[in-house]
């Protein structure tokens, strides 16, 4: 009897191995930004490979896994809600339309969001999806609450919201993300992402076009040499002017700017002491692509509260009036 309590003990902690699997939830919750510039090239090599929108994929698993933090994604690596169904792989139970229903567990994200294709592509229910433009997220989001994904009666309003707010639109051309970014001087690029960290440094993305910010130290010779670029290159990339020094929290272009911003920045509304220069690198627009469509010579600034036209339209004047010019 001396060794009962002993062997009680034992018995406890075996059932308790046994029977609860312990969850330690990370310190902190993945953002929005974070979720999306890590999983989205595994959605669009599923678009490539399977024809569904990247758009939807993440909208989807944006919505269903509460950006990577509810208990299905953390404990299950479940990212889209997915039930057993006729799974025959590990599961886990948990609380959603029913008490304690059955989903698939997954080993890693990857595998969720590999599923998640093979799921409807392999249904017929789903068989219509995959007649629509494959551009068309308003189309495809519709589609999916009309074949039954969920249960939600505003299912489709709830994904092109997701869409049209994070601009994933983008992923579907097989783009990388992009997101705002800070540089050192507060500057505020409307888009940046994240990239591989190349020659020792975080390369993002702004109008599709890599970018760095510059730090301390930094010349025209050193990045030209990191870089594998011409300063002259640098230069004209950035529409810097001869007598330009690079100084730290600079955006510095590794490719030419665009001859317009972003879908969805048509304008700009200059602040108190803001360039043209400045407003041409936060929106990777050439210099003399935006001085033109705004009629204004290089060097002359514009007034805080002036609207900067950033795309598409500008107007030329003339003895008919204000006529429109179109740039394609």
């Amino acid at each position: 009897m001396k060794y009962f309590p002993i062997v009680l003990l034992l018995l406890i902690l075996f059932s308790s191995c046994k029977t609860t699997r312990r969850y330690t939830a990370p310190a902190t919750s993945t953002t929005r930004t974070e979720y999306i510039n890590t999983f989205s090239d595994i959605a669009i090599r599923e678009m490539k490979r399977t024809g569904i929108p990247a758009s939807i994929k993440m909208a989807q698993a944006i919505l269903e896994s509460g950006d990577g933090n509810s208990t299905l994604a953390r404990q299950a690596n479940n990212h889209f809600g997915i039930k057993c169904h006729d799974w025959t792989g590990r599961r886990i139970y948990h609380d959603d339309d029913e008490a304690n229903e059955c989903f698939r567990r997954y080993n890693n994200p990857k595998e969720s969001f590999v599923d998640h294709s093979e799921f409807l592509t392999g249904r017929g229910r789903y068989a219509a999806l995959f007649q629509l433009e494959p551009h068309d997220y308003r189309a495809w989001a519709r589609g999916l609450k009309a074949s039954g994904y969920a249960t939600n009666p505003n299912y489709d309003r709830l994904l092109i919201r997701i869409i049209e707010d994070n601009s994933l639109y983008k992923l579907d051309t097989g783009a990388a993300p992009s997101f705002p970014s800070r540089t050192v001087s507060e500057t505020v690029l409307h888009s940046g992402s994240r990239s591989p960290v190349e020659a020792g440094r975080q390369i993002s993305r702004n109008n599709r076009i890599r970018y760095i910010i510059a730090k301390a130290g930094d010349t025209y010779e050193s990045l030209t040499t990191e870089m594998e670029l011409m300063r002259w290159e640098l230069a004209r990339y950035n529409d810097f002017p001869d007598n330009h020094t690079i100084r730290p929290g600079d955006i510095v272009y590794l490719q030419p700017k665009r001859h317009r911003a972003e879908r969805g920045y048509e304008t700009h509304i200059v602040k108190e002491g803001e360039t043209m220069h400045q407003i041409s690198q936060k929106y990777g627009v050439r210099l003399d692509r935006l001085l033109r469509r705004n009629h204004m010579e290089r060097g002359k600034e514009p007034e805080p509260g002036r609207v900067i036209l950033l795309r598409g339209q500008t107007y030329q004047d003339n003895s008919w009036g204000f006529m429109p010019e179109y740039e394609f």
